[in-house]
């Protein structure tokens, strides 16, 4: 069996790998007499099949999304431009506060195939519903038929994530 890599290192060596920034939401019909939105800033997202349409999001085992979507099958993901860097670094926080607080003042609607929050203004939205489930080690793959997708803002560029920094491409 081979050496182990470090984490350090292996961190480092996939800051390098500049990567799109996603906003993913859910609405948790549980939480409450309303319910709850909840939404986390994802950089682990791709395309995996074109027949059906599919994609996958990586999220962390046990964190709040992680948690909902293991019995909430739709969700819905936000593409964000540059614009919206702010969104990104809001809902990627550690420890922050209740999700309720942090869509107050965000610009949103609803999904109409999934009750998820999803940006205005955002690049492309994609209205998904879970397929499959994979632990990952630290991460859970959800892998989602998409039911719509939709480029509402043709303007602007994407935000991206490089070596720990949110980017812009010129």
């Amino acid at each position: 069996m081979g050496q182990t890599v470090s984490t350090d290192d292996f961190r480092a060596a996939m800051t390098r790998l500049a990567a799109g920034v996603v906003l993913i939401t859910a609405h948790d019909p549980d939480d409450g007499p309303r319910g709850e939105d909840v939404g986390m800033t994802a950089t682990a997202f791709m395309s995996v099949s074109l027949e059906p349409p599919l994609v996958l999001a990586s999220v962390r085992v046990g964190c709040r999304m992680d948690e909902l979507l293991e019995r909430q099958p739709r969700w819905a993901v936000s593409v964000l431009s540059e614009s919206q860097r702010h969104i990104a670094g809001r809902f990627a926080m550690r420890g922050r506060i209740s999700d309720r607080l942090l869509f107050e003042d965000v610009a949103y609607y609803r999904g109409e195939q999934t009750d998820a929050p999803v940006l205005g203004g955002a690049l492309a939205i994609l209205e998904c519903e879970t397929e499959q489930r994979v632990v990952a080690g630290d991460h859970t793959l959800v892998i989602g038929r998409v039911l719509t997708a939709r480029t509402p803002s043709a303007e602007g560029g994407p935000l991206t994530y490089f070596r720990g920094r949110y980017r812009y491409l010129s």
